[in-house]
């Protein structure tokens, strides 16, 4: 009878379990938001990724990817406090430092920035110190001002009179055969092969001393103190969409990215994983052992020792607020890699 009696209790109290169990919300997955530097592509991969195969709610995480754009503020919109974090670089964390401003980059996804010059084929361009004997190089302003300066300190024969504006456009380029353009690794040399029918040459400047991370996890010095187990968290999931990314099933994700960016196509897709791939953009360096977004004193105080010696920076400035490497460089997500 006791037996019996004690039976029923605990089939009722197990009931009763079960039906506050069912009737309890699950545990609330935290918000956050990152924005992009530009239109959803290959290139914000491991982010598309990590939001398709669940690995950010995995890390119990609600990540909302917010793309940016040429219209876009994503920079001005983490320093409101309206994003959480940011696909900044170190240039604009440095020079945010020197504005009092306190944003810290906490991974560092290229360890090479993608940035290349870029020639046609057959004019005696073998080499990157060659396009100095160029007439013309096509740049932005922001290069002229930074990556076109530190060509002019550290080689022969570079000079501000071979400097035209970049439109954005390869068309003054493809005119003329005498001229450089600059590009992005991933994207200008296969959109130029597909118009003008020829492969040309392409010249990475981090192969050739340009030492800036790039495609960055900035955040705020206040989201480090006051949630990083958020920022760890939000860190260790985009890591591993980058392994997932690059040697997984990427099929997902790469319908976000189109999702985001009609424009995006497969062929597109496909060529700037490949050139990621080739040319060590996400693993090389301190990552191949450490873990992608591996950040380091030494890789950050280089760059910054370039800009000060042109002047893009003042000597005195604390570099080191810039970025932190708590996050980051404990081999995360290697395991992944197939």
């Amino acid at each position: 009878m006791l037996k019996a009696l004690m039976k029923t209790q605990f089939l009722s109290c197990l009931g009763l379990a079960s039906m506050l169990a069912a009737a309890s919300p699950a545990l609330a997955l935290d918000k956050v938001s990152y924005g992009t530097n530009w239109l959803a592509q290959a290139e914000h991969g491991g982010f598309y990724q990590a939001v398709a195969d669940g690995t950010y709610a995995k890390y119990g995480l609600d990540v909302t990817i917010v793309q940016g754009g040429p219209n876009a503020a994503n920079s001005a919109l983490l320093i409101s406090g309206k994003l959480d974090f940011y696909m900044g670089g170190p240039q604009g964390e440095i020079s945010a430092v020197e504005q009092g401003i306190p944003l810290v980059d906490v991974a560092a996804i290229f360890q090479k920035d993608p940035q290349v010059l870029i020639a046609h084929p057959g004019n005696g361009v073998d080499k990157f110190e060659d396009l100095a004997k160029l007439k013309t190089l096509f740049l932005s302003k922001d290069g002229y001002l930074t990556y076109f300066e530190w060509m002019k300190a550290n080689f022969k024969g570079f000079k501000d009179e071979q400097y035209k504006p970049y439109n954005f456009s390869p068309a003054p380029f493809l005119a003329d055969k005498d001229s450089a353009q600059q590009g992005y690794l991933t994207s200008e040399p296969y959109e130029i092969q597909k118009q003008a029918g020829f492969e040309p040459k392409v010249f990475l400047l981090a192969d050739n001393g340009y030492s800036p991370y790039s495609t960055m996890i900035t955040t705020t010095q206040a989201m480090i103190d006051g949630k990083p187990d958020v920022v760890q968290r939000f860190v260790d999931a985009s890591i591993e969409g980058w392994y997932n990314y690059l040697y997984g099933d990427n099929t997902k994700a790469n319908e976000l990215i189109k999702k985001d960016n009609p424009e995006m196509t497969d062929g597109q897709l496909a060529y700037s994983i490949a050139k990621m791939k080739e040319y060590g953009i996400i693993e090389s360096g301190d990552s191949l052992d450490k873990g992608i977004g591996c950040i380091t004193d030494a890789h950050y105080k280089t760059f910054f020792d370039e800009m000060v010696a042109i002047k893009v920076f003042k000597p005195e400035t604390d570099y080191t607020k810039a970025f932190t490497t708590k996050f980051v460089c404990k081999s995360t997500g290697v395991a992944l890699k197939k």
